[in-house]
């Protein structure tokens, strides 16, 4: 696909892809620095993504070092020790701040204790986003809704410099022009239909990739959520106070939520597997209904009293949305290795206060504020430096838009084949060479087939794009996974099931055609500003 001169051109400072929490942070951040914003969003910035759907935790942690040593210490090990005490110090005082905006400025109801104290460790994210989407309106910025980015451009010196849009509602495309982009687009969920992720399809990994950024942390994308058979309830918090059975009735043992979920899914191989509420106590049950109250509606609507009655559960593919891995950030204002661009919340890695172990959504949240204000005030600075592109501007996507031959593949048959690659838990989550070399064969073979073959016009070249990404991210993953040859974090290897202290270090991928994985050389320099053109 190209460009055409009949093709709208929008110019402005600072160009956010994505409007969930780390989107709207930095929409906002972006704009009291002073900088024009264009946000442009795949669905309705505050109703679409997977914090407009639910309820989420938040890693809000008061400003007490004993408290604060304890939040921190509590992730190293669980997380292979692949986190940075820095960047987890910052992002508490900066989620700090940021609570204390919302409650503020937003003016959102925390509810509170019994001493009229506010309780600032959960959102509700409808009202979150809600009022996200109204603070981002009233600081001016342009809101594009039902806009996806398609692909990057960049200037002659390879400095990010806006992207390309489809305006889903005209078919037509639309090329924005800024000095400085922010990636909050979120992760890869493989459209598993885990609740509100299916709008969550990677896009903003592989626009990275294009422009020349690299991805860390890849192996640690075999997030699974326990669900209700047959929804997309994946608020898997209370199933800590979950007992797990099988279909007799008899306790399947070794199940449990945390530290258990590999029971689950090597019994769900050959069995049905059943949930109950039953360690929650009266007042716990009670409490439960009023924090996270469309836990229970979904629940109501089935008729089942998940505190009494058994249900069936299945476990959903999060991918790279709960997991760790993403856009490697090469600065601390979340600047990547490519000058101009920035990303935020699942589109990077979160590794940095996470490491190798799901941050779930209290630490997936308090990232997304973080991060996203970082990256919003970075691109301010970087393009307030850079001004606007005054130059020739070139597109550098490539797969599911600019087939190499005819187009011969559709992108539903491609969406088909990475989810058999992807989504069986024999494959992602109990890993073994003698699983993952053949599924990732496959996809390297799905590849070759859209980068010859796949385009399309008008909605279906977004979702070109989209199956585009998920097969760049099954092999980013499975690439990584097999070169992690040991089992650390959410990454479990069967056959390599210890940790290898040899291998305590974060592991870098990339690459298209070609992916390629290695070992973070050097301890990571913090830097500021994502560089400048020459």
């Amino acid at each position: 696909m190209t460009s055409t001169e009949t093709e709208q051109t929008l110019s402005t400072d600072v160009l956010v892809v994505g409007g969930g929490p780390a989107g709207t942070w930095a929409a906002i951040k972006a704009a009291q620095a002073g900088a024009d914003v264009v946000l442009a969003d795949k669905g309705y910035t505050g109703a679409s993504g997977a914090t407009a759907s639910v309820g989420t935790g938040i890693w809000y942690v008061d400003d007490v070092p004993e408290l604060r040593e304890a939040a921190m210490a509590s992730r190293e090990g669980l997380g292979g020790y692949l986190a940075e005490r820095d960047w987890m110090a910052r992002v508490l005082d900066e989620t700090h701040a940021r609570m204390d905006e919302l409650a503020r400025v937003q003016r959102y109801p925390f509810p509170v204790d019994a001493h009229g104290r506010q309780i600032r460790n959960d959102l509700q994210g409808p009202e979150y986003m809600r009022r996200q989407r109204i603070r981002v309106q009233r600081l001016g910025v342009r809101i594009l809704d039902h806009t996806p980015a398609l692909e990057l451009l960049v200037d002659a010196y390879g400095v990010v410099s806006g992207a390309r849009v489809l305006d889903r509602r005209t078919g037509e495309t639309v090329r924005v022009e800024a000095g400085a982009v922010v990636l909050a687009a979120g992760g890869c969920a493989f459209q598993s239909k885990t609740l509100g992720c299916d709008v969550n399809t990677g896009d903003g990994a592989l626009l990275a990739v294009e422009a020349g950024a690299q991805l860390s942390g890849m192996e640690f994308s075999n997030a699974y959520a326990i669900a209700p058979k047959g929804t997309s309830l994946t608020k898997t918090a209370y199933y800590s106070w979950a007992s797990f059975y099988r279909a007799d009735g008899s306790v399947l043992e070794g199940a449990a939520s945390k530290g258990g979920r590999s029971a689950i899914a090597r019994a769900l191989l050959n069995e049905p597997v059943y949930a109950r509420f039953d360690r929650a106590t009266p007042d716990e049950q009670r409490a439960m209904r009023k924090g996270q109250p469309n836990t229970f509606l979904v629940f109501d609507r089935l008729g089942i009293d998940p505190f009494t009655d058994l249900f069936e559960i299945t476990l959903l593919a999060e991918g790279t949305v709960r997991g760790t891995g993403g856009v490697r950030i090469a600065g601390d204002d979340c600047s990547t290795d490519v000058p101009g661009l920035y990303a935020a919340g699942d589109t990077a890695t979160r590794e940095l206060i996470c490491g190798g172990f799901t941050g779930g959504g209290s630490h997936n949240a308090a990232w997304a504020a973080s991060s996203g204000s970082w990256a919003g005030r970075g691109a301010a600075a970087f393009a307030t430096r850079q001004g606007r592109p005054g130059r020739q501007l070139r597109a550098v996507g490539a797969a599911g838009l600019r087939p190499t031959g005819a187009v011969t593949v559709g992108h539903r048959e491609v969406v088909a084949e990475v989810q058999r690659q992807v989504l069986p838990y024999d494959r992602n989550y109990l890993r073994h060479a003698d699983r993952l070399e053949p599924a990732l064969r496959s996809l390297h073979g799905t590849w070759s087939a859209v980068r010859e073959g796949l385009s399309a016009s008008g909605e279906d070249l977004f979702r070109a794009r989209e199956a585009a990404a998920m097969v760049a991210h099954g092999r980013w993953m499975y690439h990584a996974a097999l070169q992690r040859t040991e089992s650390r974090g959410m990454h479990k290897r069967m056959d390599r099931p210890a940790q290898d202290p040899a291998q305590h270090y974060r592991l870098l991928t990339g690459g298209l055609d070609e992916v390629w994985s290695r070992p973070e050389s050097a301890p990571r320099a913090m830097a500021v500003g994502g560089g400048r053109a020459a």
